[in-house]
């Protein structure tokens, strides 16, 4: 069984793990950097080798679903940790971060990172929950390196809010184990993901019931399903930019792959209730609180932590309507804002160091003295926004469509938190790339700072103007397996 770490498709989380421990003994900047980017890119390979290589053992799962995720969450570790080289240099040049920090640094990103895949990976309810924690530990002290007073309480209140989630979550394995039991017997097939699907129909309802209570309330607080969201918003703000745009993500997306596996065996079970009203519920709960949420935000990256709530709660929505096209609309809108936040925490990054604050008084008129990354900025501001030519339009519209064929009495809310966000996010815009611009005392971005922002963005226009038939026929088998 433990050869399968061994494998490529295991080798897709171990790599960052074993490049966690080595960075820790790294005291050269330069190396650890080099170290970290040359990690993630060699998880990114091996996670682009997986859909050629489907398949189901004891410890992994490498289907569709785990594939799909595993590729773009190893792609913006890759991206984050090539920011991560210039932007960690600029903050220990200026005193912000110590040289043992930047190594802890380098050791947390990779340890989150190849957690996050592990957990997508892995074919045990168990091993998804530990791997849940363990990412979760390392996030908390990632954002507690910068030792501000914010930033300790940032990293407190995840670790308080997040460790009532995982402790929910873990009593909702441990229900859904007894739930199985009549089903499967005792033994390591009732923790498989795989061996558990099939036989769905056997489980003990009330018992199924009460589990997917707990795993919705524990793993919706990783998703950031309000009102369960409280800790994304501090977290973003204090803690470093790169892990902001992984956060944004790679967390949010292994959460929801988790309930979507829940929602799975829910459906496969006539007498159990159905999933669909609590996920559509707290999805919707979510991007109207989010919505509304961004208008008095004075943060920049607190404001975009809220933005990152509410397109959780979109693409939770969404999975909860159920059926393919909604199902095919919420994983293009889960890879299309991942790719797109990733880009945008990037901008706002260099930004807020060039500028000297991430206050929204410190930063404006970027277009004016900063015309690349004005521009870059303001590109991933329209395209969150849901607005053409990039992809995240498309997603949004086949989730409205969705709504109005299957719920249409949800039609008028949804529209309203959809306009409410993209009005605030365009106000943004204004004032963050027109206008006068403010003094920027911190060095410029270069094109090697911005080239990631420019790949993420590329990606989501492509897949908005003419998404390849290849990509399209992926998105169709994977929405058809969920």
């Amino acid at each position: 069984m433990i050869g399968e770490l061994l494998t490529p498709s295991g080798l897709v989380a171990v790599v960052p793990l074993l490049a966690a421990l080595g960075l820790g003994f790294v005291r050269s900047r330069a190396v650890g950097a080099a170290i970290n980017i040359a990690a993630a890119g060699v998880a990114f390979l091996l996670a682009c080798w997986l859909p050629w290589h489907l398949g189901v053992g004891p410890l992994l799962l490498v289907d569709r679903l785990a594939t799909h995720l595993a590729i773009l969450t190893s792609f913006v570790g890759l991206t984050s940790a090539w920011f991560s080289r210039r932007y960690i240099q600029i903050e220990a040049d200026a005193g912000r971060m110590l040289p043992l920090g930047v190594r802890q640094y380098h050791v947390l990103f990779q340890a989150f990172l190849g957690f996050m895949l592990l957990a997508l990976l892995s074919n045990n309810l168990g091993v998804t929950w530990v791997a849940m924690e363990a990412a979760t530990i390392a996030a908390v002290l990632v954002v507690g390196l910068p030792r501000t007073d914010e930033a300790v309480e940032a990293s407190w209140k995840m670790f308080v809010l997040c460790g009532v989630g995982i402790a929910l979550a873990l009593f909702g394995t441990i229900v859904l184990y007894l739930a199985a039991l009549p089903a499967m017997g005792s033994g390591w097939a009732a923790m498989s993901w795989s061996e558990l699907a099939p036989k769905a129909a056997g489980f003990k309802a009330p018992l199924l019931n009460l589990a997917f209570v707990f795993l919705l309330v524990g793993y919706g607080t990783k998703a950031a399903l309000a009102p369960l969201h409280a800790w994304m918003p501090d977290a973003h703000a204090e803690g470093p930019t790169p892990v902001s745009a992984v956060l944004s993500g790679s967390i949010l997306n292994v959460a929801l792959a988790v309930l979507l596996r829940v929602r799975g065996l829910m459906a496969g079970n006539a007498e159990a209730l159905s999933p669909g009203l609590p996920m559509m519920g707290l999805g919707l709960l979510s991007l109207l609180l989010a919505a509304f949420s961004l208008w008095p935000r004075r943060d920049v990256k607190r404001f975009f932590a809220f933005s990152s709530v509410e397109q959780s709660g979109l693409a939770a929505f969404a999975f909860g309507i159920g059926g393919p096209a909604a199902m095919f609309a919420g994983m293009l809108h889960l890879t299309l804002h991942t790719l797109t936040k990733a880009a945008i925490f990037q901008c706002v990054g260099r930004a807020s160091q060039m500028k000297g604050g991430q206050k929204f008084l410190n930063i404006t008129g970027l277009i004016g003295s900063h015309r690349a990354l004005g521009l870059t900025l303001a590109a991933g501001i329209i395209a969150v926004s849901g607005l053409p030519p990039f992809g995240l339009f498309s997603s949004e519209f086949l989730i409205v469509l969705a709504t109005i064929r299957q719920v249409p009495w949800l039609a008028i809310p949804l529209g309203l938190g959809l306009v409410v966000s993209a009005w605030a996010l365009m106000r943004r815009l204004i004032t963050l790339c027109l206008g006068a611009p403010t003094a920027s005392p911190g060095p410029a971005p270069t094109v090697w700072d911005l080239l990631p922002a420019w790949l993420h963005l590329a990606l989501v226009l492509i897949l908005g103007l003419a998404m390849p038939s290849f990509v399209l026929g992926w998105f169709h088998a994977l929405a058809g397996g969920l």
